[in-house]
């Protein structure tokens, strides 16, 4: 992701959350070094986005969204992929995210991926108010 992309980004993120990232929260992502973010293009456009955090042997996937009209087509798939690649490479230990716990959608997809329930932390979430529930991938866990 470049600042350039943050526009088409915005559109995105105000399309699939209630309560959406500022621009300035992407323009830092862009900007930092322990940040990074991936963007999925479906016949040169911009569908969907994925931004992640690494300190130590810690990731952390703090966004994932893509298209309504472009879900369920392996896109979300591939960036995650390509964020649990980045942070295997990084030496990470584990991966960690937040979801609601009523995006049972999410829920799946991230516990068909190999992440698992960790805890739930009351009151994450502010518009609206609710629980986030903590899943976590380990790398050791998960290798074959």
């Amino acid at each position: 992701m470049r600042l350039a992309d943050i526009d088409r980004v915005l559109g995105i993120e105000k399309d699939c959350f209630p309560d959406p990232w500022p621009r300035s929260a992407f323009e830092d992502i862009v900007k930092s070094r322990d940040h990074g973010a991936v963007l999925g293009v479906v016949d040169n456009k911009l569908v969907a986005y994925g931004c992640y955090l690494i300190i130590g042997p810690e990731a952390h996937l703090t966004n994932l969204a893509v298209s309504p009209k472009f879900r369920r087509k392996r896109v979300a798939r591939q960036l995650l992929s390509h964020i649990l690649e980045v942070a295997q490479r990084k030496e990470c230990e584990y991966i960690l995210l937040e979801v609601r716990p009523r995006n049972e959608s999410a829920i799946a997809f991230y516990e068909n991926a190999g992440f698992k329930l960790l805890y739930r932390r009351p009151r994450y979430y502010r518009n609206p108010v609710e629980d986030a529930l903590v899943m976590v991938y380990y790398f050791t866990d998960n290798e074959s």
